[in-house]
């Protein structure tokens, strides 16, 4: 825009914008009027390329450093956060075998004693997860009267599951079958054992007290387990359950140190006489002066829950 002043009078002329000259693709690519290359001039595109490797290799130093201070503050033998002040805490839970991954069966172990497939479906999952427990190299069976190191590992004997054993098909052939407990993993931490026999929760089963019992002090030096019904129908058609190789997970196990070849000790768990054609709900429960139980389904705490269903 432009003023003029014509005599007395004053005039305003307005400018519009030109439409810019256009350009071939080659002019685009190398304008030789302008010496520009992609509408950069050379020096440009060296003061562009100059900051832009200065950003990235302050950025990759940047990452470097963290990266390191990451790597420094973590162990490859032990987690940085153990016990209380872990997410995970300090009460394991209970876990059971075989589960399904099929999201839809749930906690529900289905199968018809007249249909092998069924049964070899589960039978295949048992061993697939006691896979591990049976593979080959050095193996240390420990025992009670017996103390070993803190790196130490004691291997689970899968020739102590008596009749769920893979030659019997883990019982899922005769409808009898075999569920595997197990207690999660837990950093160092080490179970607070019930061996005085007079101070026995008076909520423990009565077979499992009498059970404990009969054991020597050392023998008492076990995580025990129960299973029963979780409803009175259910307590009325469990039937009669072993546990094999015994009823608790002894003292040699613990500490779980994150040891090589270190493999959570097991229960096999047998129900002889489970009422067929029904769902019987069951619940296992892990015994121990520091493991907290709550039946809450909200929040279920030192036990687990399943579903048998035999036709």
């Amino acid at each position: 825009m432009s003023t003029k002043k014509n005599g007395n009078a004053i005039t305003t002329e307005f400018q519009f914008p030109q439409p810019k000259e256009k350009q071939t693709c080659m002019e685009l690519i190398y304008n030789g009027k302008e010496g520009t290359y992609f509408g950069r001039t050379p020096k440009s595109w060296g003061q562009l390329m100059l900051f832009y490797t200065i950003f990235y290799i302050v950025l990759a130093g940047l990452f470097a450093i963290c990266m390191q201070g990451l790597f420094a503050s973590l162990s490859d033998k032990e987690p940085t956060w153990k016990l209380e002040r872990s997410l995970i805490g300090t009460n394991p839970g209970l876990g059971f075998r075989p589960l399904s991954e099929e999201t839809e069966r749930g906690s529900v172990i289905q199968f018809d004693t007249k249909k092998p497939v069924e049964g070899a479906y589960w039978t295949g999952l048992v061993d697939q997860f006691l896979e591990k427990y049976r593979s080959t190299g050095e193996k240390k069976f420990c025992n009670f009267n017996q103390t070993n190191g803190a790196n130490k590992v004691c291997v689970v004997n899968v020739d102590n599951f008596g009749p769920c054993s893979k030659e019997t098909g883990y019982g899922y052939q005769n409808g009898r079958p075999c569920i595997f407990l197990k207690l999660n993993k837990i950093f160092n931490w080490v179970p607070d054992f019930y061996e005085n026999v007079k101070t026995l929760p008076n909520e423990m089963p009565s077979d499992l007290k009498e059970h404990i019992g009969n054991l020597t002090e050392i023998e008492r030096k076990q995580i025990w387990v129960s299973c029963k019904g979780l409803h009175p129908i259910d307590e009325e058609s469990i039937g009669e359950m072993k546990y094999y190789p015994g009823r608790g997970f002894p003292t040699f196990y613990y500490p779980y140190l994150n040891q090589p070849g270190y493999l959570s000790p097991l229960i096999a768990v047998q129900f002889e006489k489970l009422k067929q054609n029904q769902l019987v709900n069951i619940e296992c429960r892990a015994w121990a002066k520091n493991i907290i139980y709550s039946g809450s389904l909200n929040a279920r705490t030192g036990s687990v829950t399943f579903q048998l269903f035999v036709d």
